[in-house]
């Protein structure tokens, strides 16, 4: 921990590695990609920006004990996991004695934030860290401005296959050796409407471009990591100022929405790009998806098919939007620590 006092109240050059874009976009396999780099440790999903964060808020100084508890919080969903049942107290001595260690009568989110991820990162025997949380897309500016060594890769995926993803992924509870809880499994249900998925796949895709161009942000597409695994990761690597390690793309094959996971079997899976094309969406989920997700589609050289379009699907589709979207919104409450600051910045 010796070396925790140095972050605190200061501006670290610690190298810091933030994996962003829309959910089921690719930001879990290119962590464990980066993963496989000997000088890189990838955390589970944190979710500290826009659970633990509020904009407003960045420069107020916390006491001693309410830093201990936010730095008890990260411990528990690192090593816990996001998804299962928490309790940040039973990691709170290991807290206050990071925070009592680093000399600061009193400090802020974001320092707490980099602090924990230099300490546990060190734990693990890495240097650098990898958060891997794709809503992070919608805190660029900050993530840019409080951390001057940051890197930021922003992964995007055809919206078709995003779309289908979002659709099956309830399904991860039967697909994965560690089970989804069954609350999980009926959040992920109700919150997948082709409506509320494309808008959020438009949201993820503005929040990236309003940073661009930027020396420290690398846009990757999905389709190139898998299309050219070895050529993509070294020119990612490059962006990194990292040497290419081959091992990695040595990544086990989960986390899908469709195949159950095959942890034995190594590399980049080559059939993940374009699935929607082998089934699974009906017309009126493309029709909506590439109505409205179009102008960013072919922005990022997706091409829109023509499809027929079935009226009663779509007339369907678009009478469910408004109580799918309710559902979620109650469903993703506990989600948002300032539910107006969330919504304003996937609207913006």
């Amino acid at each position: 921990m010796q070396e925790l006092s140095q972050t605190f109240g200061t501006a670290s050059r610690q190298p810091m590695i933030f994996v962003v874009g829309n959910s089921r976009s690719g930001t879990t396999m290119m962590g464990r990609i980066l993963a496989r780099h000997p000088e890189i440790f990838t955390f589970h999903e944190l979710h500290f920006f826009e659970e633990m964060f509020a904009a407003k808020e960045q420069a107020k100084s916390l006491a001693s004990q309410e830093a201990a508890r936010l730095f008890a919080r990260l411990i528990d969903m690192q090593r816990v996991g996001y998804l299962q049942q928490r309790d940040p107290n039973q990691f709170l001595a290991e807290a206050e004695g990071c925070i009592s260690q680093a000399g600061a009568a009193s400090l802020t989110a974001p320092a707490v934030f980099e602090a924990f991820l230099k300490y546990e990162t060190a734990l693990n025997d890495g240097r650098i860290a990898c958060d891997q949380t794709p809503r992070n897309v919608y805190y660029l500016p900050e993530i840019l401005r409080i951390y001057p060594q940051a890197r930021i890769i922003n992964m995007v995926r055809d919206p078709r296959d995003v779309l289908l993803s979002q659709k099956r992924r309830w399904q991860r509870r039967f697909l994965s050796g560690n089970k989804t809880p069954l609350r999980e499994s009926l959040r992920t249900w109700v919150n997948y409407h082709p409506i509320t998925i494309s808008r959020l796949w438009n949201a993820a895709i503005r929040a990236a471009e309003r940073e661009q161009p930027h020396p420290r942000i690398f846009h990757l597409r999905f389709e190139d990591v898998v299309a050219e695994p070895e050529g993509t990761v070294r020119s990612l690597c490059d962006f990194l100022e990292l040497q290419y390690s081959q091992s990695m793309l040595e990544v086990p094959q989960i986390g899908s929405s469709t195949t159950a996971d095959r942890p034995e079997v190594r590399g980049i899976n080559r059939d993940r790009a374009g699935s929607w094309q082998k089934g699974g969406l009906s017309l009126a989920e493309i029709a909506l998806c590439q109505s409205i997700t179009k102008v960013y589609m072919e922005r990022n050289g997706y091409k829109p098919q023509p499809v027929r379009l079935p009226v009663v699907d779509l007339v369907t589709n678009s009478a469910s939007f408004p109580l799918k979207l309710g559902l979620a919104f109650l469903l993703n409450l506990n989600r948002m620590r300032s539910i107006t600051e969330t919504i304003k910045r996937r609207l913006a």
